[in-house]
């Protein structure tokens, strides 16, 4: 029996442990031994596979799982249940992927900052703040609401502006008047049939198209800066000197040179100086009065004019637009002619600018706007004259003028017919005080131009 080997001497490197294989003991033998002859590898019993060991026999799994250890001494970890793998996590899912496979069975997943699905907090997740409930901000809501207000009446205010009818009627002629005081308008009535059909010629009662028109109304409107707005009324046939075109009906300086020359005519015949021109045709006269649904009227006695189609009756009636333009054009069935014509006409002039100045009409949307869209419509003003002037003018006549017309001393035989001729010293003295923006005195104010 062989000794065990010798420890190996300090410094050298062991040799291989005993049982295994080793080339060196396999061909020259044991230290000490003779080597014997050679031998193959098979032929060595000492390389033969040592008899297989006997192991325990292995319980189940499930055993095991629930002994918790084997018998060989080993400690193993618990044996856990699989579960099936479910692809549905969404903090795993990719945008705009969607949920595949059958939809999880228990509850929904929590909102993020509670725990996750297996009932363990997650630390990505924060918990969402609580959030503020908004309180309405009336003051902004009110202020928006403002906003907008401005906004649409700036639009439209500018569409009225640029709907009216411009010409150059204020010229800037050499010896031109100087700026007097307060506000001069010259308000034409024009007889021009200008966008009427016949159909509306024969409603109206126009008897036919005229050419360019004539100037049946001139009215003088003298707003001052402070007190009542004077209206005073300018008859048709007034005898005066047209520039260029020597002494004539003042009229005729419409006919001749348009509303250039008859503002440049009125400018020298009355000494003040005219700031703006508006001129108003029957077709647009007739759409305003319907516009504000009629305008109530009340006369002394009845008005039958067989010849032109005129028949009004005596009393109080609301007139529509045909029948106020028969009441301010009528002449040849009245006593005074054109004198009592421009009375009635001033009549007219303030019972509209009052029934347009009532609630009834400003604070009915759909009346107010028929109205002011009818009148910018039929409106014919110089280039200077814009929708917030008319306003001014519209808001001045609200509380009522004081009408009257230029004093007249009598009537004249002339180069153009019976023609009417002024008090030159009462008119004189007229002028000069709406020229110095002053009332003017009970004496001067007549309804006829007599005194």
């Amino acid at each position: 029996m062989n000794a065990d080997p010798p420890p190996p001497p300090r410094g050298r490197r062991p040799g291989p442990p005993q049982g295994r294989d080793d080339d060196r003991t396999r061909h020259y033998g044991a230290p000490g031994q003779q080597p014997g002859p050679p031998q193959a590898w098979s032929q060595d019993p000492r390389q033969r596979p040592p008899a297989p060991q006997q192991r325990p026999p292995q319980q189940p799994r499930g055993q095991q799982g629930r002994q918790g250890a084997r018998n060989d001494g080993i400690q193993y970890a618990p044996t856990q249940t699989p579960e099936p793998f479910v692809d549905d996590d969404p903090r795993y899912r990719r945008r705009g992927a969607q949920r595949q496979g059958p939809p999880p069975q228990g509850p929904p997943p929590q909102r993020p900052g509670g725990p996750d699905r297996y009932g363990r907090p997650d630390p990505r997740r924060r918990p969402p703040k609580p959030r503020r409930r908004r309180r309405f901000r009336w003051g902004r809501a009110i202020l928006i609401a403002l906003l907008v207000i401005i906004l649409a009446v700036g639009g439209l205010v500018l569409y009225l502006d640029r709907s009216l009818h411009r010409v150059d009627a204020l010229p800037d002629y050499p010896g031109r008047v100087a700026q007097t005081a307060g506000t001069n308008w010259l308000i034409a009535g024009s007889d021009s049939r200008y966008g009427l059909t016949e159909d509306q010629q024969a409603t109206l009662n126009t008897g036919g198209d005229v050419g360019d028109g004539r100037t049946d109304t001139i009215v003088l409107m003298h707003v001052a800066d402070s007190g009542k707005p004077t209206m005073v009324s300018i008859p048709r046939d007034s005898y005066v000197p047209i520039p260029g075109h020597g002494r004539d009906k003042i009229n005729a300086a419409f006919a001749i040179g348009g509303p250039p020359l008859l503002v440049q005519t009125v400018e020298g015949a009355t000494g003040l100086r005219i700031d703006h021109y508006a001129e108003i045709g029957f077709g647009g006269f007739a759409g305003v009065v319907d516009a504000v649904g009629g305008v109530k009227l009340c006369l002394d006695q009845a008005v039958d004019d067989p010849a032109h189609n005129i028949s009004l009756p005596a009393g109080c009636q609301k007139y529509d637009g045909a029948m106020a333009l028969d009441f301010v054009r009528e002449r040849y069935a009245l006593p005074g002619s054109d004198l009592d014509r421009m009375a009635n006409q001033r009549q007219f002039v303030d019972t509209l600018a009052s029934t347009v100045a009532k609630p009834t009409t400003w604070l009915n949307p759909v009346r107010m706007w028929n109205v002011v869209n009818r009148g910018v419509s039929s409106l014919t003003v110089d280039e200077g004259t814009h929708i917030w002037n008319l306003a001014s003018l519209a808001w001045a006549l609200k509380s009522g003028p004081v009408t009257t017309t230029v004093p007249i001393g009598g009537f004249e035989d002339t180069s153009s017919g019976n023609a009417l001729i002024w008090d030159r010293d009462r008119a004189q003295t007229f002028f000069q005080t709406l020229a110095e923006d002053k009332q003017l005195p009970a004496d001067l104010v007549t309804s006829n131009g007599f005194g």
